[in-house]
């Protein structure tokens, strides 16, 4: 490999298009632009356009065999990533691929096992672990600040999205496209944070409810409750058909508890565990003595850039993955959970059956229609747009 890496790109619709003109602006130090692709004609234009100099292409294969680059950068429909990386892997390119990092468990594991057979770098465009709160979330769960996890709390209201955005593209929303709603679309930075702070719950149950606010096939409500081994509980609430919406986590342990809103944490640590004091102490309605503090970020969350930025790293310095790509199973196995539960009535636990997970998701899909004459996608924008931040 040269002084720098040479990247190439798939898929050029909202992400993709933001990649390319980030890396085409030299913002990513080390990392530069070798090529692009995608079968829309309307967007290999603005690829011409936005992107003189730089190859383009109509068919992802074609470009694989040209080569001429170090990294692959998937920005596709999600059922694409696992089939698009495997044949990556296969040719001897690393990969980073956008989120979910599929749709299904068992391709996505098949996906993980290709990349380390091919022993090339992979990694997974999760950009929410570049939040400085949520980094110090993890590490004082992690780290045994708060004490043993009792309860983890996540209600994300705030992805509000009209009839107009699923119109935007065939593709959205329905079970053959994009393989899910809510959880699947907006959330999957949201259940690797959650897994990423407290780890994989042992079962879930799932509530997701198809159509409640928009004409689409898929969930558009949320609500996950989940249960650890330790005893532990979790539940996580989302939408897209509220507004104004709430972006609140609650982390509580046998030590404290921390409240993540609004761009600040709240924390409040206890002198005494919680379960030590509760069978020591004569009173009946007591106050633990505790200390309160409120937490402002203290560095930028560097976000798409930052992780584009680690991985340039990681490929030229050997600098460790924030986001390592087999890690996007995690989430996804919540997400694979809840459908399966609230699909046939049931608890279900993790690790999640393959098998079962693929022939209920088959039968939703048998009834899939991709969305006709929609509006042209709102892609191509080519900047990174606060829809894709934290919205706080």
């Amino acid at each position: 490999m040269d002084n720098n890496v040479k990247a190439a790109i798939v898929g050029l619709g909202n992400m993709g298009s933001a990649h390319a003109s980030c890396i085409f602006a030299g913002k990513i130090k080390g990392l530069e632009l070798q090529c692009v692709c995608d079968i829309d004609e309307k967007k290999r234009l603005w690829a011409a356009e936005k992107l003189p100099g730089v190859p383009v292409f109509a068919d992802f294969y074609e470009m694989l065999e040209k080569g001429g680059f170090d990294l692959l950068i998937i920005a596709v429909p999600h059922p694409l990533h696992p089939v698009f990386a495997v044949a990556a892997f296969e040719k001897g390119y690393n990969v980073l691929t956008e989120k979910p990092a599929g749709i299904d468990i068992k391709s996505v594991r098949l996906m993980n096992e290709a990349a380390k057979k091919s022993g090339k770098l992979f990694g997974i465009m999760y950009n929410q672990r570049t939040n400085p709160l949520f980094k110090k979330a993890r590490e004082l769960v992690q780290g045994g600040t708060l004490g043993e996890l009792k309860r983890f709390s996540w209600t994300i209201t705030n992805w509000y999205r009209s009839q107009s955005y699923y119109d935007s593209g065939s593709w959205r929303a329905t079970w053959t496209g994009e393989g899910g709603g809510v959880m699947m679309n907006q959330c999957p930075h949201n259940l690797d944070i959650w897994q990423w702070i407290t780890g994989l719950p042992e079962k879930v149950r799932g509530f997701c409810r198809e159509a409640r606010y928009h004409d689409i096939e898929v969930e558009d409500d949320v609500t996950v409750y989940a249960e650890y081994a330790s005893g532990a509980s979790a539940t996580f609430i989302a939408t897209t058909g509220e507004y104004p919406g709430t972006n609140r986590m609650e982390i509580a342990g046998d030590k404290g508890k921390l409240v993540i809103e609004n761009g600040e944490m709240k924390l409040w640590l206890l002198d005494q565990p919680e379960r030590e004091f509760c069978f020591t102490t004569p009173e009946g309605f007591p106050h633990i003595p505790l200390h309160e503090e409120t937490l402002l970020p203290e560095e930028e969350e560097t976000a798409h850039a930052g992780i584009l930025q680690n991985v340039t790293n990681a490929l030229l310095y050997g600098e460790k993955l924030i986001a390592p790509g087999e890690e996007g199973i995690r989430g996804l196995s919540i997400t694979n959970a809840a459908y399966l539960s609230a699909w046939k009535d049931k608890w279900v636990s993790l690790p999640v059956d393959e098998e079962e997970y693929l022939a209920a998701l088959k039968e939703k899909q048998k009834n899939s229609k991709l969305r006709v004459d929609q509006k042209e996608e709102s892609g191509m924008k080519g900047k990174y747009s606060e829809r894709w931040s934290v919205n706080w």
